[in-house]
């Protein structure tokens, strides 16, 4: 049975379900490369993890100085990142057994993610996660991307759930500031973990939970017990 204080569990989907943030980079980096960008790095790429598809291009576009016009390269972007999802779409263990935990103690569950919605719904159908969430939310969807609230506000109304009831499972500081801004407790994955001695950002710290190493630290039994204590 649901315990009262948590009406459901919205889960980010790139880098805390899906291991698809070197997905996302490739599509990026092939992406300006046909648009005459050449050296796009992966530490570039992770300034923008949990901002939404849309923004990061519109400041990319306007970085590079690039002629196409933001939606046109929103869909050419997509179009290549679903050409990989299709033939490298990984769940992170823990969180496959997380979300197996939460569904078969009843407890409501959506995906609310800066992806495109045909993105989400080819990562959990690729992923064989889909029929384990009652919804999904899409930054599209939406009037603004993490970090503001509003996709987490979308999934929680698509559930019937109050915000202040909800808990947010997210890896990156925007999305853990959209779960904050929502009223919603976070639990935090980071999927760029600090390097050690380094502190961890503030976001971060803010987490009602931390797993400071990320995926390698996240255990499906600790944030049950959390969950559900």
């Amino acid at each position: 049975m649901t315990p009262a204080h948590t009406a459901a569990v919205l889960f980010d989907l790139d880098g805390t379900l899906v291991d698809t943030e070197p997905l996302y980079f490739e599509a990026t980096r092939l992406l300006l490369a046909r648009h005459g960008v050449a050296g796009f790095t992966w530490e570039e790429h992770a300034a923008f993890i949990g901002v939404g598809t849309r923004e990061t291009l519109e400041v990319l576009a306007a970085r590079f100085g690039l002629a196409a016009p933001v939606g046109a390269l929103l869909a050419e972007e997509n179009a290549l990142y679903l050409d990989l999802l299709r033939t490298s779409t990984e769940v992170f263990p823990e969180m496959r057994a997380f979300v197996k935990s939460l569904g078969a103690a009843g407890v409501p569950m959506a995906v609310a993610s800066g992806s495109s919605r045909a993105a989400i719904d080819a990562a959990l159908a690729h992923s064989g996660l889909a029929g384990l969430f009652a919804a999904s939310a899409s930054a599209e969807e939406v009037a603004a991307g993490k970090p503001e609230p509003d996709v987490f506000l979308e999934a929680a109304r698509r559930l019937g759930a109050e915000p202040r009831g909800c808990v947010v499972v997210e890896d990156s500081a925007p999305g853990v500031a959209a779960a904050h801004a929502a009223g919603m407790r976070c639990v935090a994955v980071p999927s760029v973990p600090a390097a050690p001695g380094a502190p961890q950002a503030a976001e971060f710290e803010a987490a009602e939970l931390l797993f400071p190493g990320g995926q390698a630290e996240f255990t499906a039994a600790a944030a049950y017990a959390w969950l559900m204590g």
